[in-house]
């Protein structure tokens, strides 16, 4: 079992930045960590995922360029560095594990926390 904790979401305007944190617990050696989201009305979406090397990340071509993602594993933490926001990122963010980066791709996590409200006014 691996349990997620998010954590650094809020009210922005829009072009402003955000840094999202997610601290996870229990069995997480070798999981993959990333971001979805979902907006009222929608369909949850992949936002950004990192595998536990560190060495790969994928990203949402909607965020692409605007979000970076990072983890420490020694801190068993995720982080999402969101720039340049748009009212269209408004949501909640779950922080996500995965057995894959591919898996986080396709929007099938295995674990994923509570999420934290992201809004964007223009």
């Amino acid at each position: 079992q691996v349990q997620l904790v998010e954590s650094g979401g809020g009210l922005v305007q829009a072009g402003g930045s955000l840094r999202l944190s997610c601290t996870a617990s229990g069995r997480t050696t070798a999981y993959s960590l990333g971001w979805l989201r979902q907006a009222p009305g929608k369909e949850r979406e992949f936002v950004a995922s990192i595998a536990w090397s560190g060495d790969i990340t994928l990203y949402a071509d909607s965020v692409k360029g605007r979000f970076t993602i990072s983890r420490d594993n020694a801190k068993n933490a995720v982080y999402l560095q969101m720039d340049s926001l748009k009212p269209e990122d408004s949501a909640v963010y779950h922080c996500a594990a995965a057995a894959t980066v591919q898996a986080m791709t396709n929007n099938v996590p295995s674990y994923w926390g509570q999420g934290t409200q992201v809004t964007v006014s223009s």
